[in-house]
């Protein structure tokens, strides 16, 4: 009855969506074995067969082990910057609240600059430094979505610490962790998770689109935004190859939205 009410019907779709493109991108190959950056210029355009399930792009390339690698290649990459900007930001929310003063300023004037510069200018001035890697799409990402986390860490946790039951076990001589443990994070973690999921779409969408303006991933590597400004000059001979791409990241993040809303 627990999970019922806290995970509706919306929710339970969008786990499921999000359930079917992991499990899509991790078993897919094994099912149909084949190479994403295989080329063979006789298949560029087919359709389906038995070897590539999709059809095929331009270039003979099976659309079908290529949307399973770039199904791996983005969320993997948005976990990792939410993951690093999350921990960031609650470790630097926490002692912001926690000290107050100089540092608590100190931190607010970096974390309202960075908000005040557009998150995809932040993305390219560090991909122009790293080009066209995952390494640098996951500096930038952390770079810009970890503001958010700060914020949020900051501002729950000034009300928590000045709490009378955190005043009290500080009394009775528990230390930083123990009040981290117990009053802070069960407050912070469900805020926590839901920008979490946003982040993991502002992510993904971030990836997508200088993808399809040819300033993310480098060709062949496939990637969702690549795929599709690479299949756009071929939407007359082949719609079916353009759409699947763009159902396939429509696909997650409608999922991530609707876990999202379900949680808010």
């Amino acid at each position: 009855m627990i999970l019922k009410s806290r995970f509706a019907a919306p929710g339970y779709v969008g786990a499921v969506l999000l359930a079917a493109v992991v499990g899509f991108a991790l078993i897919a190959p094994s099912i149909v074995p084949g190479d994403p950056l295989s080329q063979s210029l006789v298949k560029s355009l087919a359709g389906p067969d038995a070897a590539g399930p999709f059809g095929y792009d331009h270039l003979g390339r099976s659309l079908y082990h290529r949307l399973a690698h770039a199904l791996r290649l983005s969320p993997l990459i948005a976990v990792a910057a939410v993951l690093t900007a999350g921990a960031a930001g609650l470790a630097l929310g926490a002692v912001a609240a926690a000290r107050g003063g100089w540092i608590d300023r100190v931190l607010a004037l970096v974390a309202d600059s960075l908000l005040a510069l557009p998150g995809l200018l932040m993305i390219l001035i560090v991909l122009a430094i790293v080009p066209g890697t995952a390494l640098g799409f996951w500096a930038g990402l952390s770079l810009v979505l970890w503001v958010e986390f700060f914020r949020l860490t900051r501002a729950t946790a000034r009300s928590v610490l000045a709490s009378p039951a955190v005043q009290a076990t500080r009394l009775l001589g528990f230390g930083p962790g123990y009040v981290f443990r117990h009053h802070l994070w069960p407050e912070i973690a469900p805020v926590m998770l839901t920008v979490g999921a946003f982040g993991m779409a502002t992510a993904i969408m971030a990836i997508a689109a200088l993808g399809f303006v040819n300033v993310g991933m480098r060709a062949p590597i496939p990637e969702l935004g690549l795929m599709m400004v690479e299949l756009l000059p071929y939407w007359r001979e082949a719609p079916m190859a353009l759409l699947t791409p763009v159902l396939a990241i429509f696909t997650l993040l409608l999922s991530l939205i609707l876990i999202v809303g379900n949680r808010s």
